[in-house]
């Protein structure tokens, strides 16, 4: 599966932008994430795109991303593809073994506060985004409540790192694809 196949499988099944986005700010996480590991990044950007790609035909727990997988079967998309993405659902059973598949359970909800924390910045950018924001926003419930803080912080653990360092590599990353993800931003006013 090349990154064409899998950005035509999103558009095909995802009409929301800011879900395209997400998607696309997972993919950004984890070909950063591939070229840390020495892995294959386009492996590992494509299981990042197309990871939430059934939400909105399967918009709950019991169906994401269970029912979604057999879709990708179809598709052609690899077992080891299908297996990170049942895996990065703790509530599916299917273990995270690989590297790839703990950086994507590392990287998908972690990449979601990220966006959201760009958002209500003044200039609506992540290059506004720091670790110590990152660590203060988590503590308020009330902020993006239905992102899953401790997700966030097993996802480091499964991967091995310290939950700053993996919060200051996703802020990096999404950094050096700030445009394409729409966090590009305005300038600050004065």
């Amino acid at each position: 599966m090349n990154r064409d196949a899998a950005w035509s499988i999103v558009c095909e099944f995802i009409r929301s932008e800011s879900l395209r986005k997400h998607a696309l700010a997972v993919e950004t996480c984890m070909r950063a994430a591939a070229r840390q590991f020495q892995a294959d990044e386009d492996l590992w950007g494509v299981t990042g795109l197309l990871h939430d790609f059934d939400w909105e035909i399967h918009p709950t727990l019991d169906e994401h991303p269970t029912k979604g997988e057999p879709i990708l079967a179809e598709r052609g998309v690899s077992a080891g593809i299908r297996r990170a993405i049942l895996s990065h659902a703790s509530y599916t059973g299917v273990a995270r073994e690989s590297a790839m598949e703990k950086a994507l359970f590392a990287c998908d909800e972690l990449a979601g506060f990220l966006t959201a924390i760009s958002y209500v910045k003044p200039g609506r950018s992540i290059h506004e985004v720091d670790v110590a924001g990152v660590r203060k926003k988590m503590k308020d419930k009330a902020f993006a409540r239905a992102v899953n803080r401790d997700d966030i912080i097993n996802g480091a653990a499964e991967l091995g790192v310290e939950l700053d360092r993996h919060i200051g590599f996703c802020i990096q990353a999404m950094q050096a694809n700030a445009e394409a993800l729409g966090l590009q931003g305005t300038a600050s006013p004065a």
